[in-house]
């Protein structure tokens, strides 16, 4: 397993618990984490030990946004090495954007287990993760606006999506800090856990993946519910759920969900989401058709 800086991994029960560890600034953003991050989550996809991933922060925070360490200029991109530079003009990318952009392109289900304070970048990373979990320490804040910035890491399309744009709007125009009832009345958290049940419920909904269903199915399965976030007719799941049985329907793991189901056994899935995609995935890459 690699060794970084910024974070912690390990892989038990088919299970890679990736925990943000820079607990002595409450694990505050900064270029090795965002890097880190997006080299994790792209290595993931082909690592076939692992079903799914949890997210969780060292210590008493998850993240607390952005490091601030260098004071006012912080934001200012003329003052700050930066691995976002692309094109001939040197053109900036939110690094916040590069990872939420990679998890969106995991096909693993991605877990955040929030253990404490979540502002900024903090919350904004768990917007494309697919379940929520909130410690009873947790707080959530879109404090953009009281930073005299913007939202980032793609959460302007996220955040709407997930909870509706009233809520989304309430939250980023006050920018203020709000505990974790309000984060699960407001959809942004599916269940609130007191802080010693929050790993092992994230790691119970991980269990339950790995130990029965196809990974194949699940990976496409992720992709196929977030793209259609931003379909404009049912009609394209209508045709990607078409491809999709037909395909899959005569591959190995279909053999076995019935037979397994029908014998009364735990079902034993051999394809492997490195090796046996199928061949038009990704689909999204291709000319529409229907």
């Amino acid at each position: 397993m690699t060794t970084y800086k910024s974070l912690k991994t390990e892989v038990k029960d088919r299970i890679l618990t990736i925990t943000l560890n820079r607990p002595e600034r409450l694990n505050a953003f900064n270029f090795d984490m965002q890097s880190e991050m997006v080299e994790v989550f792209k290595k993931v996809n082909d690592e076939d030990e692992v079903r799914a991933v949890i997210v969780t922060g060292e210590g008493r925070g998850f993240c607390a946004g952005a490091d601030l360490g260098a004071g006012g200029s912080t934001f200012d991109t003329d003052k700050r090495p930066s691995i976002d530079k692309v094109g001939p003009g040197g053109l900036w990318r939110d690094g916040g954007g590069r990872v939420t952009l990679q998890i969106f392109e995991c096909l693993k289900p991605v877990i955040a287990a929030c253990n404490g304070p979540a502002v900024g970048v903090g919350v904004t990373m768990q917007l494309p993760m697919d379940i929520r979990l909130a410690s009873t320490e947790a707080r959530y804040g879109f404090v953009f606006g009281r930073r005299g910035l913007v939202m980032e890491a793609c959460s302007s399309w996220f955040l709407p999506r997930l909870v509706g744009i009233q809520q989304a709007t309430k939250w980023c125009y006050s920018g203020r800090v709000f505990p974790a009832q309000e984060a699960l009345d407001g959809g942004l958290v599916s269940e609130i856990l007191a802080p010693e049940d929050l790993i092992p419920r994230a790691r119970e909904i991980g269990r339950e993946i790995a130990e029965n269903t196809s990974a194949v199915s699940v990976a496409l399965m992720r992709q196929m519910m977030w793209r259609m976030l931003g379909a404009s007719h049912p009609m394209e799941a209508h045709n990607i759920d078409s491809r999709g049985i037909a395909t899959l329907g005569k591959m190995a793991d279909a053999a076995e969900g019935v037979t397994s189901f029908l014998e009364k056994r735990p079902a034993d899935y051999k394809l492997k989401v490195s090796e046996d995609m199928p061949g038009w995935f990704p689909w999204w890459d291709e000319p529409r058709f229907g």
